[in-house]
């Protein structure tokens, strides 16, 4: 999820009641809300470094533990020695571990429930968990939260004018995230009956090798659907809402057979990444006048209807099959598929 979106789920842990137990738990709550992203400091090495480190070991269930504690820890021992407020609730350090514990492993279940996906085990596990039902930048959630605390700021403001008594903010923090527990569950129950409808088909007289659905940005009920069958990948528009999915729109894109340019694109270090990473990856490879230009895309971040391309892993090689470059980025125009 976004940091905005991190940042106002902290809040409203906080003004639901968390910021009562401890001094200092709204601080917590906020930075650790957003302190596992500390690994955005891997993309000063490159796209394929950052893709390589991020959503590693501080989104991992022991990375975000041992933050936890590093952080309570670090606003625990400045707390002590900074003079305390004539208002609220003393420093505790049993409420910190645990107000601190909420917030980093709050951060990786909100990140895991998106389609990019987090390595829960690491350093034990490097593989990627996703739960699929998010969008990596959810507007309909983030209206939500800011609702939550709009409502109850301009509540304050009217009770100010008429000399009444001014209501908190634990109401639209606890509505919040009553609606963030239900959208889950809302989206997992689409999100299922999807995936069961895209199972079902057979795909030009081929049984699909493996399946997924994509959530869209705001709909619930809206998902692209990815199915990987021997000879093609299709990419199909669901809706949780239909009886069935429609599978003769589907954008088709056909495995290529391998090449020797595919294969030495496929053994440099950006693509092991990659490759690594992706889910429904199709390479294409054009040849040019000065040697071959392949191409790598994870299917499940392609959207039909926006021309959105996702993730690209990128190469350029010359006649003699030597890597002249390679990168890794995201590209918002994607190449014809064969319908």
């Amino acid at each position: 999820m976004d940091n905005i979106t991190h940042t106002l789920t902290g809040l409203a842990l906080a003004n639901a009641g968390l910021n009562r137990k401890t001094r200092y738990a709204t601080l917590a709550l906020v930075i650790g809300s957003n302190l596992p992203d500390l690994d955005v400091v891997w993309s000063l090495g490159g796209g394929a470094t950052y893709l390589k480190y991020h959503r590693g070991i501080t989104h991992s269930i022991f990375g975000a533990a041992v933050l936890a504690a590093l952080l309570a820890a670090v606003i625990y021992y400045l707390g002590k020695r900074a003079s305390p407020p004539k208002k609220g609730p003393p420093l505790d350090a049993r409420w910190l571990g645990w107000i601190c514990l909420i917030a980093l492993e709050g951060h990786v279940l909100m990140d895991f429930s998106n389609s990019y996906g987090v390595r829960l085990f690491m350093p034990f596990s490097s593989r990627w968990y996703a739960w699929d039902i998010m969008f990596i930048f959810d507007p309909l959630l983030l209206a939500v939260l800011v609702i939550g605390f709009a409502a109850p700021a301009l509540f304050r403001l009217i009770s100010e004018e008429v000399g009444a008594r001014k209501p908190g903010f634990q109401r639209g923090a606890i509505f919040s995230l009553s609606f963030l527990v239900l959208l889950w569950g809302l989206r997992t129950v689409a999100h299922q009956r999807v995936v069961e409808q895209l199972n079902s088909h057979v795909y030009g007289e081929e049984n699909p090798i493996q399946v997924g659905a994509f959530p869209s940005p705001a709909n619930p009920f809206e998902w692209v659907g990815v199915v990987e069958t021997d000879s093609a990948y299709r990419i199909i528009l669901a809706d949780a809402m239909d009886s069935d999915v429609d599978t003769s729109h589907a954008r088709v894109f056909f495995k290529p057979e391998s090449t020797p340019a595919l294969e030495a694109a496929e053994k440099t270090r950006t693509a092991a990444i990659f490759l690594d990473f992706a889910r429904f990856p199709w390479p294409n490879v054009s040849e040019t006048e000065r040697g071959y230009d392949v191409s790598i895309r994870d299917l499940r971040f392609y959207s039909p209807i926006e021309r959105r391309a996702g993730f690209v892993a990128e190469f350029v090689l010359n006649k003699d099959l030597q890597v002249l470059s390679q990168s890794f980025n995201f590209r918002a125009s994607a190449q014809n598929p064969v319908d």
